[in-house]
């Protein structure tokens, strides 16, 4: 799955394979957590990650959102800034 960022410990993924599907999302892997984020609404769809790392993925994604979109319809990653 390739990276796009990472900040405080958290990586932020994309990756596209059959098995993947709408909702447009992201993957956050924070030591043994993980998570699935919505890039439209920032939300978290599924996973255990803790609240503080939420928020910190939303803000982000909220920065990020329209590059984000662009590399789920093109399905070409590219890094992206970390959030600061």
């Amino acid at each position: 799955m390739p990276e796009i960022t990472r900040f405080y410990g958290i990586v932020i993924k994309m990756f596209f394979r059959e098995s993947e599907h709408e909702p447009s999302h992201i993957h956050a892997v924070y030591g043994d957590y993980m998570g699935e984020f919505n890039i439209k609404t920032a939300k978290m769809l599924e996973g255990d990650l803790p609240q503080k790392a939420q928020n910190l993925i939303c803000e982000w994604i909220k920065l990020h959102s329209e590059e984000l979109q662009k590399m789920w319809d093109s399905q070409e990653i590219k890094n992206l800034p970390p959030l600061e």
